[in-house]
């Protein structure tokens, strides 16, 4: 796909984006969970590695290189187990309340599943031997 990379670079930023969005809503005490804010200590803040990971994705979308393309795709699995271990923690019931899960907890999940798609795609040209 000629516009793989770009595709998957914006899909990166897309991703930093959505992880400032509500992800979940608990109802009895009104707590409502971010990836950046979860207002409760139990959580911390489960979209950062999200961040940290698009931010060498980017990177690696950008360069060249089919080592870079290679490790991408490594990363990029890696970052959807972590947004379906964030899918499964904010969605989870705790003491006989369950979170009201928000669209970006979803979109998380479908924007990561994207990115990886993304990684497969490069379009570099290998040479054969000589």
């Amino acid at each position: 796909m000629k516009y793989s990379q770009l595709i998957g670079l914006l899909a990166c930023i897309g991703q930093v984006l959505i992880c400032f969005m509500p992800w979940s809503l608990v109802a009895e005490p009104n707590i409502l969970i971010t990836g950046m804010n979860s207002a409760v200590q139990d959580y911390g803040k489960p979209g950062l590695i999200n961040i940290v990971l698009s931010g060498v994705m980017s990177l690696f979308f950008i360069i060249p290189k089919i080592w870079a393309k290679r490790t991408n795709v490594i990363i990029a699995a890696i970052n959807v187990a972590w947004s379906m271990r964030n899918y499964l923690l904010m969605s989870v019931c705790h003491g006989g309340e369950c979170p009201q899960k928000k669209a970006g907890i979803y979109l998380l999940m479908a924007v990561s599943i994207f990115i990886l798609i993304m990684t497969f795609m490069p379009p570099i040209k290998v040479e054969k031997g000589k």
